[in-house]
């Protein structure tokens, strides 16, 4: 193989290895690229988490306090009728 043929098959060998390069290159930026679109995504939901947990966390204090409220209700309403019957009983004894 003389001189101009040989630098010929090099030219070819270094213009295929070129566009291997390339297309490594290319291949590495759109797998960055979707890590970095996956790194968002990740924060987003991690955000979300956090507000969801707040928000749970204010409904569960809303729901011990209804609770609580609904029991004094309870109470007092348990006396109040306590009261309407000793009131009634005590008009059915006087008639």
């Amino acid at each position: 193989m003389d001189t101009p043929e040989r630098f010929d098959a090099a030219l070819k060998r270094l213009a295929v290895a070129l566009e291997k390069l390339e297309a490594a290159t290319e291949r590495r930026l759109k797998a960055e690229a979707l890590r970095a679109n996956l790194e968002e995504e990740l924060a987003v939901m991690q955000d979300d988490r956090g507000r969801l947990a707040v928000e749970l966390d204010g409904a569960l204090a809303r729901t011990l306090s209804l609770e609580a409220t609904n029991e004094e209700a309870a109470r007092q309403l348990s006396g109040a009728t306590a009261a309407v019957k000793a009131v009634l009983s005590a008009l059915e004894e006087e008639s």
